[in-house]
């Protein structure tokens, strides 16, 4: 594979990742297992090493996935929150083992625990009483959801005893037991409403609800695992949270020592088969290193701690026959096959159907009509085929053929090299992508239309709209002879897409719905470009100089604003007074200090994050880079820098430059 196909591939997978981060984080919607995620994941890192030259500090490999809302206040983590490294293989626990001993050598124990399926939790105590709770967030900040929390009845807001620290933080998951859940669901199917897909998409959703009373009415549970603070009872995690039991905290009675790693090996194995008799949902096992100074000792990488890792159970599968395959059609025109199957009972339950991905899915599984297939449900999610029983294979069976034409508007599909996804390429008149469209753009994280999401369909049928600026052109009479539409609905519609004109130049870029234009990637943009004129008129070469802007979406933007029908929507945006400029006073530099120097950061820092030091950067004339090249003036390390960079940095002889000479930079 040569060094571009690499960099295309690393792009993708980055892209992948990220989209699958967004979805099981912030909408609690994952579209893969957790297994599929790994092995994405364990391909972008494996490549990131292979070709350190592509690595970047913004990949997925270097930070956690993020379920930070708008809605929330954001708090910084005292200590960062960060993700655990995974396997599901005992060879590769086997590696763990030898690695600890390496660096520690052979005196230490593990403590094997079980990983809940819910939503992470952090937990501040001050003097005995509960002062904050946070979800992870992205590792280093989170959402303030004390009031959500206060309402859990195993969460204790005084503690029990008085040998507590004086200020400590306690760390958990938040979940619902299955009987609850159960139970939940049965109450809205009465009552004709959506039912919750599984207990760890409830949990987390449950969690970002605005209203903490509609909170108290859901049985949530939590289990408490993880001590921090300066003053510990006890150098052994295990002591300190059987001590944590006579605070008043619900601390996991499946909880063991192990001595050796075929101990550890032991107890991963009883509950690959035990898990199914537990009243709560767990996916898998985790190891941690007892004694504190050796964990301290055994440090961190930039996202997992080296002194734990969880091993993971594979997901469940189940064998049925395949009838006949439909294809969906996203907003960007990619088609998805959806395989239609015989109703198979899969963890808990009936799958009738199942993704297949793409067209080289279904190549590399050979695929037939009428094939019995294996699907899989990791996660209690979306059910995927990942093979076929050809032993079971009809001789009068043919294999499947990808279509060929558009299943909505029977455009020629296309598919572009390197990409696995066939495409319709009819943008402006295929209508599941120009609904897609529209619905991304009013959405929560681009222009947040409330209201708007669940009408498009019907405004879209009836002709009311055929693009975003039509939004902008509704009127009261138009909305209230629709079905389902009052004086009051109609007025709340409208007053939100007046709101909406106000909304930030980074968020309307989002929400044009760019292809590759990220949130991320939208705000660098924004803060490199005036308004959206600039934007228009920005060549390829001036595109690839803002950072996080590489060639693929430079060549993107490019080819989206060349497109009559974009440029006639951005008309009709700038008609109705939507922000299409930079607020000059949020931009605004501070100094020119650091003007014409580019600097990459690499690290973790005491005083300030990554994305501060970032803005200080540009605050003060400087400019950021995700990668470090011979126009890289400085590299702004921490602890922890990867070698990677370290070496890169050495060769190049970029200087190398400390949090506090940075600062001093500046004064």
């Amino acid at each position: 594979m040569n060094n571009e196909k690499v960099k295309k591939r690393i792009e993708q997978l980055r892209a992948d990742i990220e989209r699958h981060n967004y979805n099981y984080y912030v909408h609690n919607r994952p579209e893969v297992s957790d297994f599929e995620y790994d092995m994405l994941m364990g391909d972008l890192t494996a490549l990131e090493n292979k070709f350190p030259e592509f690595q970047s500090h913004t990949s997925p490999t270097q930070k956690v996935g993020s379920d930070i809302t708008t809605e929330f206040k954001q708090v910084t983590h005292k200590y960062p929150m960060l993700s655990l490294g995974n396997t599901y293989n005992p060879e590769e626990l086997r590696e763990f083992d030898n690695r600890i001993k390496k660096i520690i050598g052979d005196n230490f124990e593990y403590v094997c625990e079980l990983k809940y399926d819910g939503t992470s939790i952090s937990l501040t105590y001050s003097d005995g009483k509960l002062q904050r709770a946070v979800t992870r967030g992205d590792g280093e900040k989170g959402d303030d959801v004390t009031l959500n929390v206060r309402t859990i009845k195993t969460i204790p807001y005084y503690l029990k005893a008085n040998d507590f620290p004086k200020e400590f933080e306690i760390r958990g998951e938040i979940f619902f037991n299955k009987a609850d859940f159960e139970k939940i669901n049965a109450e809205r199917k009465q009552n004709n409403e959506a039912l919750l897909a599984n207990p760890r998409n409830a949990a987390a959703g449950t969690l970002k609800l605005l209203d903490s009373s509609a909170v108290a009415k859901r049985p949530l549970d939590c289990f408490l695992y993880y001590i921090l603070g300066e003053n510990s009872f006890s150098d052994s995690h295990y002591k300190n949270l059987t001590k944590a039991r006579d605070w008043g905290f619900q601390i996991p009675e499946h909880i063991t020592k192990c001595k050796t790693i075929e101990n550890v090996l032991e107890f991963t194995e009883y509950w690959t088969n035990e898990r199914k008799n537990l009243p709560f949902e767990i996916d898998g096992i985790v190891i941690k290193v007892d004694s504190l100074k050796q964990q301290m000792q055994l440090g961190y990488t930039a996202k997992s701690p080296r002194w734990a890792i969880s091993y993971k159970f594979k997901a469940e599968q189940a064998l049925t026959k395949l009838i006949s395959i439909d294809y969906q059609v996203g907003r960007t025109g990619a088609i998805t096959p959806v395989a239609n199957l015989e109703p198979v009972f899969l963890a808990g339950t009936n799958v009738k159907r199942a993704s297949l991905h793409n067209a080289d899915q279904i190549e590399l599984h050979d695929i037939h009509i009428g094939d019995y297939v294996f699907v899989e449900k990791g996660g209690e999610i979306i059910p995927k085929i990942v093979g076929v029983d050809v032993s079971k294979r009809e001789s009068v069976s043919f294999p499947l053929k990808f279509i060929e034409n558009c299943p909505e508007c029977n455009s020629l599909l296309i598919r572009n090299e390197g990409e696995a996804q066939h495409y319709c390429p009819n943008e402006f008149s295929c209508p599941p992508q120009i609904k897609g469209k529209i619905e991304h753009f009013v959405s929560r994280k681009a222009m947040n239309i409330a209201g708007a999401e669940a009408t498009i369909d019907l405004l879209y049928t009836n002709k009311i709209i055929s693009d975003i600026g039509d939004l902008y052109n509704l009127d009261k009479t138009q909305l209230i002879n629709l079905e389902r539409f009052g004086e009051k609905s109609a007025d709340n519609l409208l007053l939100s897409i007046e709101e909406s004109k106000k909304t930030p130049f980074e968020k309307v870029i989002y929400a044009l719905g760019i292809r590759f234009v990220g949130e991320t990637v939208a705000k660098k943009i924004a803060s490199n470009v005036k308004d959206i004129d600039s934007l228009i008129a920005a060549s390829f070469e001036e595109l690839i100089l803002i950072d996080e802007v590489g060639d693929k979406i430079a060549q993107s933007i490019v080819e989206h604003f060349k497109n009559d029908n974009n440029l006639q929507i951005i008309q009709k945006l700038k008609d109705a007074g939507v922000n299409l400029k930079r607020d000059e006073n949020s931009a605004q530099k501070k100094s020119d200090k650091l003007s014409g120097l580019t600097f990459v950061i690499s690290g973790v820092f005491d005083k300030y994050s990554r994305d501060e030091l970032k803005q200080i950067i540009e605050e003060n004339g400087g400019k950021n880079s995700g990668s470090i090249s011979a126009k890289t003036n400085y590299v702004l390390a921490g602890e922890n820098m990867g070698s990677a960079k370290l070496e890169k940095a050495q060769k190049l002889k970029i200087k190398i430059i400390s949090e506090d000479e940075f600062l001093g930079m500046i004064m």
